[in-house]
């Protein structure tokens, strides 16, 4: 016979067991006391989070026999004893996910009709209740509105955004929060005392981590690590069992990033990946790692400290004080969609190895190709603090002197229309940006655009719109080029200037030239017109 799943073992009995959730145990203690009791709630909030347990609490307390109302439910009487071992006949639970059609909600509404068959009230559980249909929902809503004195509905969802405002309103809604780290620790702690078993409390601390402040999935990962009794669980134990990397991977990784040591860097993935280390899961602690520098540097010491060991933080406050907050806040956005990143083709690490090379290149804000090698004494190396994207007004006294490897302007402008469709492919808000500027010419290896109003300059200062056109630049032209921007109503191209100056201005031209593949062969001014 399969042995119990430890989170449906020690599920919790009574509301004061129910962890991390004490806005909502003690309303709905109070109400009970009272003799407040609704007819319906809404229980919102992440999974794991005790969401259908308190709802089952909360059924065994209302039909609890026990003379006391501040007591119940005593798990002692005949109801409760029921409750506990899914055998009462008034608990009905639904799964909306199964059940989500129109004629589903009108059996059930059909059947509250009827009395309790035991206790006092008729319980309805209806578990991912978002999953209803339009036309189940609307079924619904009659019965919530005037139900039955012996029904109760409790309704559990992970979605709220998706439950219309008509069933809300006819609520109490308890929203649910994520349980802290220190709390899903210490309740971890308890049950590996309570199974006989024996865990480092740092492995505890690295499965509060990965649950995310699910206490369930925590709970189900340690399930899963103290399968062989007699065994103590360790941190090496569990991040070779889970996937999980070693926290001075993470640091060493943030180390040669701050460095500029991209060789290192390279050789640590693949180092750390061949010892069995899930790439997307690597990604996730380092964007973990990368946000406590940021609450470092915005003042979140305290935050931080309560998350990792004295020893690791000094390591971080460290490392905060060398990192240059917007090339820092970008590498959070980068390896953030690495681990967001389900393929990674033939070879899975190359998101994680993108992220990091590109977090290099702009934090030193040199191509990759070009860079030099990094010295060997680690405090020889320091990050040179530059912002990812350079928006600015260029001196107009100054001559654009193009770098001998950057493409001149006619070829900027012979692929202008190409650059424009990779940035519509990348957010369709830039591309209608840039149809907007001018291309005024290439100093250097920074493109210079030209805009009619310091408005338009302002969007284009926008780190985010700045670096969606560099992608747009380097995947066009195969290297890395900057831009930068300028106020003005004449273009410095000649006849290419002028045409587009004319497409910024005139959404229909534009469309006939970059949609419709069309050409500018001659642009009359208004005396021409009127001659």
């Amino acid at each position: 016979m399969a042995s119990q799943a430890l989170y449906l073992k020690w599920r919790p009995l009574t509301f004061s067991e129910v962890v991390g959730q004490e806005h909502v145990t003690h309303t709905l203690h109070n109400a009970l006391v009272s003799g407040r009791i609704g007819h319906a709630y809404l229980f919102a909030g992440p999974r794991g989070t005790g969401k259908t347990t308190m709802a089952r609490v909360l059924a065994k307390a209302v039909n609890c026999l026990a003379e006391d109302p501040a007591i119940r439910p005593c798990n002692e009487c005949a109801y409760c004893l029921s409750v506990n071992e899914g055998r009462f006949l008034d608990l009905i639970e639904i799964d909306a996910a199964s059940h989500t059609g129109v004629d589903d909600v009108r059996e059930l509404r059909d059947r509250i009709a009827f009395s309790p068959n035991e206790g006092r009230y008729k319980i309805y559980i209806v578990d991912e209740v978002h999953r209803f249909s339009g036309a189940a929902f609307d079924a619904l809503l009659k019965t919530l509105e005037e139900p039955p004195a012996h029904a109760i509905f409790i309704l559990a969802t992970t979605e709220i955004h998706k439950v219309p405002q008509t069933i809300l309103s006819r609520c109490q809604r308890f929203d649910f929060r994520r349980i802290p780290l220190a709390e899903i620790v210490y309740r971890l702690e308890q049950l590996v005392e309570a199974e006989g078993a024996q865990a480092d409390v740092a492995a505890l601390e690295m499965i509060a981590r990965q649950a995310t402040g699910s206490l369930r999935d925590a709970i189900s990962l340690l399930d899963q690590l103290i399968a062989e009794p007699g065994q103590v669980l360790t941190l090496e134990t569990a991040q070779a069992i889970l996937g999980t990397v070693a926290g001075e991977s993470v640091r060493d990784l943030t180390g040669a990033l701050i460095y500029g040591d991209r060789a290192g860097g390279l050789a640590l993935i693949n180092h750390t990946l061949d010892e069995g280390a899930d790439p997307r899961q690597f990604s996730s602690q380092m964007v973990d790692y990368l946000r406590l520098l940021m609450l470092i540097q915005t003042g979140g010491s305290a935050t931080a400290g309560v998350e990792v060991g004295p020893d690791m933080l000094a390591v971080i406050e460290e490392q905060a004080g060398q990192f240059p907050r917007p090339a820092l806040l970008g590498a959070i956005r980068r390896f953030n969609r690495a681990a967001g990143d389900a393929g990674g083709g033939w070879h899975p690490q190359l998101p994680l190895e993108l992220a990091f090379l590109e977090s290099v290149d702009v934090l030193y804000n040199e191509p990759a190709e070009v860079a030099a090698a990094p010295t060997s004494a680690p405090s020889q190396r320091r990050a040179k603090p530059s912002p990812e994207v350079t928006i600015s007004t260029p001196e107009e006294a100054v001559p654009l002197v193009p770098a001998a490897d950057a493409p001149s302007l006619e070829e900027l402008q012979a692929k202008w229309t190409q650059v424009k469709r990779t940035c519509r492919q990348l957010d369709l808000a830039v591309e209608a940006l840039l149809n907007t500027a001018a291309l005024y010419g290439i100093d250097g290896h920074t493109v210079i655009l030209q805009v009619p109003s310091e408005l338009l300059r302002e969007k284009l200062a926008i780190p985010q719109n700045g670096e969606m056109i560099e992608r747009a630049l380097q995947h066009v032209f195969g290297q890395p080029l900057k831009i930068a921007a300028r106020v003005g109503h004449a273009a410095s191209g000649g006849q290419t200037g002028e045409v587009e100056t004319l497409l910024a201005q005139d959404s229909l031209a534009a469309f006939a030239v970059n949609d419709l593949g069309g050409k500018v062969k001659r642009i009359k001014n208004s005396e021409e017109n009127e001659s």
